[in-house]
């Protein structure tokens, strides 16, 4: 069985859990987390976006367990927990968006020889919801999926995009690639920004409690991306743009105040996403699961209603 890892239940404010060291195929150290349902119904995958960790979605899934279902989280490659891959570890980095894969790989066979139960279903936000689409995308054993703001284009002015792809190759060329992303700070988010107009969430209880996260445990913390994480990022959504959604029924939340991911990618996937279907919730911003507690158990709601459609 893989080596213990921590687990900040306090922070998490979730249910009991277990946190395991796992090695990816390139020797990438990444944490998962288990929590276990008294009776389950299945497991649900909880896919973290960029700069986040299992205990972020503690009281997310305290909601999945309460409704009976066992919940799988991971600390992806270059944050949370998880091995950093620059030299100034507040960068978020990675080479290639597709290594992002293995991680799931190393999930996914965790998962398996822990015996968690099935079905399987997946929750997948943000930078998550690449990852997971992709993953989808590849061949999968989820019976249904939810993604909120998924991450399958980057909101940026049309007069910026240029920049955006040719700064990076060039980064790239002369050996740069690692240096921050112009525009991104070194700090991380809900410890250096005020609540007012913050991009995240529109609920002071929930953006409180993600800036006690960082404060109290250092190793969550980290700023912008690098040059080469965008250039990838980008690359991964434009060729995700070009193929068809899988066949596996699908939910997918946006916030009417999504300022971070590019939402016209969103509405032309769940436009022809057959068994898809799209929500904006009123008043949210990106993360609409760290929205207030109404708007939380709706949205988890939603997917434990489809999710139990599914006979175990």
């Amino acid at each position: 069985m893989a080596e213990r890892a921590p687990y900040r239940l306090d922070l998490a404010e979730g249910p009991e859990a277990e946190a395991f060291w796992l090695r990816t195929s390139d020797g990438v150290r990444i944490r998962v987390s288990h929590a276990a349902a008294k009776s389950s119904k299945g497991t649900v995958f909880i896919l973290p976006g960029r700069t986040e960790y299992v205990e972020k979605y503690g009281r997310n899934a305290a909601d999945f367990v309460r409704a009976g279902f066992d919940v799988v989280s991971v600390d992806w490659r270059g944050q949370g927990m998880a091995d950093r891959l620059c030299a100034n570890i507040m960068v978020g980095h990675v080479e290639r968006f597709l290594d992002f894969q293995k991680d799931w790989s190393a999930v996914r066979s965790f998962a398996n020889k822990r015996g968690v139960p099935k079905p399987w279903y997946m929750v997948a936000h943000s930078m998550g919801g690449c990852i997971g689409l992709r993953a989808l995308m590849s061949g999968t054993d989820m019976t249904a999926v939810m993604f909120t703001g998924p991450m399958w284009g980057i909101e940026m002015a049309a007069y910026l995009r240029p920049v955006a792809w040719l700064v990076p190759r060039l980064a790239g060329l002369f050996g740069q690639g690692h240096r921050l992303a112009p525009g991104t700070s070194i700090k991380s988010y809900p410890a250096s920004e005020p609540f007012e107009d913050n991009l995240l969430t529109s609920d002071p209880d929930m953006y409180a409690y993600m800036r006690r996260h960082v404060e109290a445990e250092p190793q969550f913390g980290l700023g912008g991306p690098s040059l080469t994480w965008l250039r990838s990022a980008l690359e991964e959504c434009d060729a995700l743009a070009q193929m068809p959604s899988p066949a596996i029924p699908a939910l997918c939340f946006v916030g009417s105040n999504e300022r971070i991911v590019d939402t016209g990618r969103i509405r032309d996937r769940m436009k022809y996403w057959k068994g898809g279907k799209l929500l904006l919730v009123d008043g949210a911003e990106h993360e609409v699961l760290m929205e207030g507690a109404n708007t939380r158990r709706q949205v988890t709601g939603a997917a434990v209603s489809l999710f139990s459609s599914f006979k175990a």
